[in-house]
């Protein structure tokens, strides 16, 4: 079988190598460890998952369509989330409402940014994944798009001069087909494995930082099977941990109310960096030049720590220092409104350093899903912006400072984090140290006035 499967590419045709390769490791009879193959997707080794894995490889192979099939992802992150279910008792459930409405009721006093017109849903892991799957493939569709994309044009390279016959062209394409579909079935594993593995680690619909709820579902959920698990070992009543946690969701949802075109606008330029994202071909040629079908460690490893993910442009890294801002203004914004919110509860510092240690490290999962993306979701300057939002509040009050989420063009930049001191002079009305041009246009237009007598 190695040898007839030889002959082709020494006839100028890469493409039936590679069927007869993946036909036979699929029958059984190549030299690739089924369990190997899945631990270089990353993949759980289960007899199960290895199972699964073959039969959606197969399917691929057989397939002729384009694009990815993302109900794969679905149906791998549901079954992963239903294994460590556990219903919650009525009185958890009850007690978890109780806090949102007791939630609601103290943000009211914080800010001026209206309360929900749709009731918070309390979440099961596996209606959890249900709910926001839409969004995790949205972030993840550009980035499967160029891997596909960076493999085909590598099998066609290898082609050389074969792609200058018709028929050869015509197989090389075919083959082409078969490996964005294969690629593409892997890549949606990958994410599948991913978010299910995030419904065990998620508190809330806002917990990772994006808004994966839209206001259609209500904008607000709360995981009470995860409450539970991140109350647990902190020795602080789970009342408590249920209260700051419900503020916290409700501040992040209001948020993305109020501000309508913050969603779309984070979600857009999230993908939009995704779209940029290139794999690295010449790395890719070497890895599959020198794989080892019995130790696919290396290809793993390459994966897994995103060294198929061509270096970043200097537009992608702009976008990158966007993207963080805009992160980082939301969760510093979030942070102060909770504090404020929350002073009621005796345990509420030792919750939000919790939650801050929690959101530094991330989890297993969420460092899977950057390297899937190509993107850190965590803010870099977090503290910052959050310094800044303190400092905005207690020098204009929380109307002024909501305020600023009313139209883009209001909403704090960079500098404004850097700055926070110019940036309340402005709301104030007025300018720190106006510089001559600035002067002679201020009393210019206060020429019309001068003669007014002054309010005392």
């Amino acid at each position: 079988m190695a040898e007839d499967s030889r002959e082709p590419a020494e006839s100028g045709d890469p493409a039936d190598e590679f069927r007869e390769m993946l036909r036979g490791f699929l029958e059984g009879n190549g030299d690739i460890d089924p369990a190997k193959l899945a631990g270089a997707a990353g993949l759980p080794n289960d007899p199960a998952m290895i199972a699964q894995l073959i039969a959606q490889l197969q399917n691929a192979l057989q397939n002729s369509g384009d694009g990815i099939n993302w109900d794969l992802a679905l149906e791998q992150a549901k079954g992963i989330a239903t294994q460590g279910t556990v219903v919650s008792l009525p009185a958890e459930r009850s007690q978890l409402e109780q806090a949102l409405h007791v939630a609601s009721l103290w943000l009211d006093e914080v800010t001026s940014i209206s309360e929900l017109t749709a009731e918070p849903r309390l979440m099961s892991r596996q209606e959890w994944v249900t709910a926001t799957m839409p969004v995790w493939t949205q972030l993840a569709e550009p980035v499967a798009n160029s891997i596909a994309n960076s493999l085909t044009d590598v099998l066609r390279q290898q082609g050389g001069d074969a792609m200058d016959s018709e028929e050869n062209r015509e197989m090389i394409e075919g083959a082409s087909q078969v490996m964005r579909n294969v690629g593409g079935t892997l890549f949606a594993m990958q994410l599948g494995q991913v978010v299910g593995q995030l419904s065990s680690e998620v508190v809330s619909g806002g917990d990772i930082g994006i808004p994966l709820l839209d206001s259609a579902q209500g904008g607000a959920a709360i995981v009470p099977q995860n409450v539970l698990g991140f109350g647990a070992g902190l020795d602080i009543p789970i009342d408590q941990v249920q209260l700051y946690l419900a503020v916290r969701e409700l501040a992040h949802a209001r948020l993305f109310r109020h501000a309508k075109w913050l969603r779309l606008q984070l979600l857009t330029s999230i993908t939009d960096y995704a779209r940029d994202i290139h794999v690295d071909t010449d790395r890719l040629e070497s890895l599959a030049a020198d794989f080892d079908p019995s130790n696919p460690e290396e290809l793993r490893s390459a994966v897994m720590n995103g060294q198929l993910i061509a270096p970043k442009s200097s537009e992608q890294l702009t976008a990158l220092a966007r993207l963080e801002t805009t992160l980082a203004l939301i969760e510093g914004w979030v942070d102060v409104v909770t504090a404020s919110a929350t002073t009621r509860l005796p345990s509420s510092a030792a919750i939000a350093e919790t939650v801050r240690r929690r959101r530094a490290s991330g989890g297993p999962a969420e460092s899977a899903f950057a390297t899937l993306v190509g993107l850190e979701l965590r803010p870099r300057r977090l503290r910052e912006a959050a310094a800044m939002w303190q400092q905005i509040s207690a020098a204009v009050g929380d109307e002024k400072r909501d305020a600023l989420w009313s139209h883009p063009d209001l909403v704090p930049t960079s500098d404004d984090i850097d700055n926070p001191a110019a940036l309340i002079a402005r709301i104030l009305g007025g300018a720190p140290e106006p510089d001559d041009i600035d002067q002679a246009i201020e009393d210019l237009l206060n020429d019309d006035t001068s003669d007014r007598p002054r309010e005392e």
